[in-house]
């Protein structure tokens, strides 16, 4: 990140490219690739999309044009309004307005052990965080706010990171109960936002017959953000969550990707293979892993309410710092990361790099594009996966990546 010489020009480049990001949002579209930053609702697939009489076109930017020395996180004050019919997580509209009239329910999800798949509920999130839980592991984190699923799960145990994700996207969690210092942290941060088990009567809750003791637990979200309501213990109104920009225009500096494999380890490997005709990733997960060969067997990952395949629009690596206290606790650093970190975007059938920030802990993350715009995410929902910062992204062939998950 550049460092500025004093405060005051500090403050004249914040002025100036703040004033250019909101006047590129007002002019709306291009007739080119690039676009500027612009509320979800102006989606050529919205039918009410609003254009501005008599806007100007700028010239394109040119594909080697240098970076942004210093991507700014947007206030507030300059993201876009949106109407009240959409979904701020996904720039799509809803079909019930009272679901956005609350917090996200936000519910721990297991991949492990196996038996508990088909997973339930995540063809109804609007956003999944995924992120490594130790010994070669990984976990969910799936946001409910557009739609609730009628069943999510199974759920499992809480971690650490689960608190500061609650915390940026204001949401209720709902999780199988954690180790006692891990319990006080997940409290402590958001208080009787943090709905564990041992907390939660039935409903909303439920428990399932099952062979293994750990895939029987299951939630339904819309009775639990109505059983949050009847706590009384906190507010259960919309909350700004504006953060994210959506829209059908494609950065134009991109390289092909109808192929990315995320592999935590040879036990816990997830591809998404791009589907043209629908336009999303589609995701496979391992069934097994024989050390005797290097192939890793897979299969299309459904849900298991509505037999859908979990298909995203956007599909982005987030590369966060992971600190090992233990061999299944760590601590993923969301809060406090004002400088940028590398993301690295999958839409539409290619890859883009970007960054990602946080203005502030109760703030959803910002994504920015390679020119220190704001990123402009594909309408619909998105799978968010938390890899170190020593993980490594390769192209074995043209389209292809490889993403191999590493910690120090």
């Amino acid at each position: 990140m550049t460092a500025f010489k004093n405060r005051d020009s500090q403050r004249l480049t914040h002025r100036i490219f703040s004033w250019v990001v909101v006047w590129l949002i007002a002019l709306g579209g291009f007739g080119c690739q690039t676009t500027p930053p612009q509320p979800a609702v102006w989606s050529p697939r919205d039918p009410n999309r609003s254009i501005v009489a008599g806007a100007t076109e700028l010239p394109p930017p040119q594909a080697n044009q240098e970076p942004l020395p210093s991507p700014t996180p947007l206030p507030l004050i300059e993201l876009p309004e949106l109407p009240p019919n959409i979904n701020p997580l996904t720039g799509l509209p809803v079909e019930d307005l009272s679901r956005l009239e609350r917090r996200p329910v936000m519910v721990k999800i297991s991949n492990y052990p196996r038996a508990g798949r088909p997973h339930a509920g995540l063809s109804f999130a609007d956003l999944v965080f995924e992120y490594y839980i130790g010994y070669g592991f990984n976990r969910f984190m799936a946001v409910f706010l557009g739609q609730d699923a009628e069943m999510a799960g199974p759920v499992r145990s809480g971690r650490l990171v689960d608190a500061q994700l609650a915390e940026m996207y204001q949401g209720i969690l709902f999780y199988g109960n954690a180790d006692d210092s891990t319990d006080e942290e997940i409290l402590a941060e958001l208080g009787p936002r943090a709905l564990a088990e041992k907390d939660v009567p039935s409903p909303p809750k439920y428990r399932i017959q099952a062979e293994i003791p750990e895939t029987t637990l299951f939630v339904n979200t819309r009775e639990l953000s109505d059983y949050y309501t009847r706590l009384g213990k906190g507010s259960n109104d919309r909350r700004d969550l504006r953060g994210m920009i959506f829209s059908d225009e494609i950065h134009p500096v991109n390289e092909p990707a109808e192929f990315l494999a995320v592999q935590f380890s040879r036990q816990a490997r997830g591809e998404w293979r791009y589907d043209r005709e629908t336009g999303l990733y589609n995701r496979w997960i391992e069934i097994g892993a024989n050390s005797d060969t290097a192939t890793i067997p897979m299969e299309p990952l459904v849900d298991r309410i509505n037999n859908r395949p979990i298909a995203m629009a956007n599909v982005i690596l987030v590369f966060a710092t992971y600190t090992e206290l233990a061999p299944t606790k760590h601590n993923i650093a969301l809060f406090d990361q004002n400088a940028g970190k590398r993301a690295v975007f999958f839409r539409d059938g290619v890859r883009i790099e970007g960054t990602w920030k946080t203005v502030s802990n109760g703030r959803p993350i910002q994504f920015f594009n390679s020119w220190g715009l704001p990123m402009h995410l594909k309408p619909g929902p998105s799978w968010i996966v938390l890899v170190g910062e020593t993980s490594t992204l390769t192209s074995p062939a043209p389209g292809q990546w490889e993403l191999r998950f590493d910690i120090p």
